[in-house]
């Protein structure tokens, strides 16, 4: 089977995003959905995000730049669970407010996790 790296969904009345069933598996440790570096949202398998964000952002205690990378990705950041039958994960409205979510989103595979964006986002890259 070939590797997913990109899936298009609209989200339903509770603003929940369903996963494709192929990359199920690969939340089955839990989700964690933080700000991204712009106006779009990450999410992170939850072992991704203990074994390499947890890891890069624990840097020097004095360090500035570790410090605002901190706040950035620590700033509403959620960890929860897919629900168990349909794939979904919850988006909440401060989460979509700052990536500019409405109803249709893009997520694309960023190496080990993925960009969840609005679409037209898509065009000013």
């Amino acid at each position: 089977m070939a590797r997913v790296d990109y899936f298009e969904r609209k989200l339903d009345d509770k603003n929940r995003l369903t996963i494709p069933s192929e990359l199920r598996e690969e939340f089955d440790s839990g989700v964690v959905i933080t700000r991204g570096f712009g106006k779009y949202l990450h999410l992170y398998p939850k072992d991704v995000w203990d074994r390499d964000m947890e890891t890069a952002l624990s840097g020097d205690i004095l360090d500035e730049a570790i410090a605002d990378k901190n706040v950035k990705f620590r700033v509403g950041k959620v960890e929860t669970k897919l629900d168990g039958k349909q794939g979904r994960v919850k988006l909440d409205n401060y989460q979509l407010d700052y990536a500019g979510i409405s109803r249709d989103v893009i997520a694309v595979r960023v190496g080990n996790y993925w960009r969840v964006m609005n679409p037209e986002a898509v065009s000013a890259l």
